[in-house]
């Protein structure tokens, strides 16, 4: 038997995305935002209302960053969501966060959060509050990567939203390979 929760925001896990961009005199301003995900092998799409600070950046400067959030760094990135940049201009500074600018587009990476996209704006529909970017690179801090030179997953340790308890959790044990596994059914 099943519960029904009615039409709700809900997945499994949901990534905790920390959204950021310059205005238009090069001050970095970042947002906590966990409705998102990969459109396309080169897209990301998130849902973002024009309101926002750091979209109205997006919107003036046409690119952005998203970095995932790590279980190390889970207040200043609640905190980036909870405090509104149109009313605290400062709130990557008090929340300790240091940015350096891409070199592929203009935005802001954040030194803390060892995992970012880097992005171009693609598209924002107002009415639908869907923003739609580009990949132009994935950077990762080499403290998260493996012998590989790949990114470790338990290195950088991001954490996912959970929309029922409005929690933060990590991600837990590898159970599976992806594109094998499945295989072993006849």
């Amino acid at each position: 038997m099943r519960k029904s929760f009615g039409a709700k925001p809900m997945t499994y896990p949901q990534p905790v995305f920390i959204v950021a961009a310059y205005d238009e005199n090069g001050v970095p301003n970042a947002m906590n935002a966990a409705w998102g995900g990969i459109a396309e092998s080169d897209r990301i799409t998130m849902c973002l209302s024009a309101g926002h600070k750091t979209v109205k950046n997006i919107l003036k400067t046409g690119a952005f960053t998203v970095s995932m959030a790590d279980a190390d760094h889970v207040v200043e990135c609640d905190y980036v969501g909870v405090v509104s940049g149109n009313k605290v201009p400062d709130k990557l500074e008090k929340a300790g966060f240091h940015t350096f600018k891409s070199d592929l587009v203009n935005a802001p990476l954040i030194e803390e959060l060892h995992m970012a996209l880097e992005c171009k704006l693609i598209n924002f529909d107002e009415k639908t509050d869907c923003l739609i970017g580009e990949i132009v690179n994935v950077s990762a801090d080499e403290k998260i990567l493996d012998e590989n030179g790949n990114i470790d997953y338990k290195k950088l340790n991001p954490i996912t939203f959970d929309p029922m308890y409005h929690t933060y959790i990590t991600l837990g044990e590898r159970v599976g390979k992806a594109f094998s596994d499945g295989k072993k059914i006849g």
